[in-house]
């Protein structure tokens, strides 16, 4: 019986060994690209955004050729639940499965939470629009693709000061919540720099009503309120400050780039601005062949907030995908070791832009597109592109 558990036990190391590029029952050779985004809890409808620019990307190039021979690309789906709790299980899941690389987060939280996981793992992970500097801080095997909070929080700043006038700015976010307490920090310091004065307060997890947020704002005198929080809460923001009459103008940072929230707005009198990515527009050919593809397909346009509309996640998620597949041929290898190696030399022209890495995998950007919701179509608009200085 000892001499049976051995072989069985060795037999599947072997398997393990084996898993990144096992071709399966049919022999054809696959290549895994973990899939680590969250599809329910308060971040569920942003990740499922940014799932599907990665979906698409695959339908587009669904094999990549590595040492002369093709590869198919497979997606392998592990939802964090935008819980730090469930990260760990999540990530666990993926590394089972064998990936070769990961994708993800929609979130900061869990990417910081599941980071380790990966670490040990020896997995590389490529941040799609998780903007804490934590992520990739004394990590060398995470990568990112977005611009960070330290910038983020700047623009904001620079935004409300030179674009709304502001002497006042109001910051709100969840307590304990990594990605929102560090943009706060991050616009507070600029906001200070350039003289103004910076209130901020905290709302406990799942917290619903905001009316009483909202009236501390306006009773300090705020002239924009900076409130970097998920897509539940921002609706939730969005509602109450309307209902209440507080047309104090809302700065949001990427995560309200969402249309329920911009359709949130829809014939109300409430003014948002956001920082993000991408605005529609920019790319007509790639928009066209995209919005073709999630309106032939009920679940994608469910997944996407029930309309066509391009959110900026999605097209991240898109160009999250096609550096993957650059690193893998870069590597010439399905082993996440090699992957690792190559993607700091990665350089990629991408839908958002050119995409390279600086010596700690960080993109280099240098530009937030800033947009505004339209009150009459619920549709976002053009502002500008902002720089931090």
């Amino acid at each position: 019986m000892k001499k049976f558990l051995a072989l069985v036990l060795a037999m599947l190391m072997v398997f393990s060994l084996c898993a990144c590029g096992d071709g399966g029952e049919s022999g054809e050779k696959v290549v895994k690209i973990g899939v680590y985004e969250p599809q329910t809890g308060a971040n569920g409808a942003g990740g499922k955004q940014e799932i599907l620019g990665m979906q698409y990307a695959n339908a587009q190039n669904p094999t990549v050729e590595i040492g002369g021979e093709t590869y198919k690309v497979e997606l392998v789906y592990a939802d964090n639940e935008s819980d730090t709790a469930k990260a760990v299980s999540a990530a666990s899941k993926l590394v089972a499965e064998g990936v070769s690389v990961v994708l993800g987060s929609y979130g900061s939280s869990v990417a910081i939470a599941a980071s380790d996981t990966f670490k040990e793992a020896g997995i590389p992970a490529i941040g799609v629009t998780c903007t804490n500097p934590q992520v990739t801080e004394g990590n060398d095997h995470y990568f990112r693709i977005c611009f960070l909070d330290p910038f983020q929080g700047t623009v904001h700043a620079n935004f409300a000061k030179e674009q709304l006038k502001a002497d006042t700015i109001y910051c709100l976010g969840e307590l304990g919540n990594d990605y929102d307490q560090g943009l706060i920090n991050y616009c507070k310091e600029a906001a200070e720099k350039l003289g103004m004065k910076v209130i901020t307060e905290s709302f406990p997890k799942d917290n619903s009503d905001f009316t009483s947020y909202l009236n501390n704002a306006k009773k300090a005198g705020a002239q924009a309120i900076f409130a970097p929080c998920s897509i539940q809460y921002a609706q939730l923001i969005v509602e109450q400050a309307a209902a209440q009459g507080i047309n104090i103008p809302l700065l949001g940072s990427d995560t309200w780039d969402n249309n329920t929230i911009v359709g949130a707005t829809k014939g109300k009198d409430v003014k948002i601005y956001v920082s993000t990515f991408y605005q529609e527009g920019a790319n007509p050919d790639f928009e066209k062949g995209i919005k073709e593809w999630i309106n032939g397909d009920a679940k994608n346009l469910e997944n996407n907030g029930g309309n066509d509309m391009l959110a900026a996640v999605t097209v991240m998620g898109y160009d999250a995908y096609m550096v993957a597949l650059e690193a893998i041929k870069a590597a010439g290898s399905t082993s996440p070791a090699d992957i690792m190696a190559a993607l700091p030399g990665v350089q990629y022209t991408g839908i958002s832009g050119d995409i390279s890495f600086n010596d700690i995998g960080d993109a280099n950007r240098d530009s937030a597109v800033i947009k505004a919701a339209n009150n009459e179509t619920g549709e976002w608009e053009f502002v500008a592109v902002q720089k931090a200085a």
